[in-house]
């Protein structure tokens, strides 16, 4: 799925977006600045989290609880290596059944479950992305 959309659209991208679901782990795709953390705070708000999302890159995973599921947001852009990543204990977040969103996936592929979404976010221009959801 492909949609192109602007800030002001993001509660309709993101309720769309679950609808659509049907993996919980997400893999966010996109250059700095594309609108990532943005995107992955309104995902958060539609899963019932009701505390401010915020960007997870010193922390590297933020731990919020929705409605019904916890959600997990990472920024794995500090990592050094993928050893990093199974240090902090990545791989058990995924068993949890929890929502999953990642931000720059790259460095935990042999780590990532089989079954998840892709999310490519490209910049069109200042005030409008593009979305492709597979």
């Amino acid at each position: 799925m492909t949609i192109t959309y602007s800030i002001d659209d993001l509660a309709d991208v993101a309720r769309k977006l679950i609808q659509n679901s049907t993996h919980k782990t997400w893999l966010f795709n996109a250059q700095m600045g594309a609108g990532k953390t943005t995107l992955i705070k309104e995902l958060a708000k539609e899963l019932g989290v009701n505390e401010m999302a915020s960007s997870p890159t010193f922390s590297i995973v933020n731990e919020y609880l929705g409605t019904n599921d916890k959600v997990y947001h990472f920024d794995l852009y500090r990592l050094k290596n993928k050893e990093e990543a199974y240090d902090m204990g990545l791989d058990e977040y995924f068993d949890e059944n929890a929502w999953c969103f990642v931000e720059w996936p790259d460095l935990a592929q042999n780590i990532l479950p089989k079954n998840v979404h892709t999310v490519s976010i490209t910049i069109v221009d200042e005030h409008t992305r593009e979305l492709n959801f597979v």
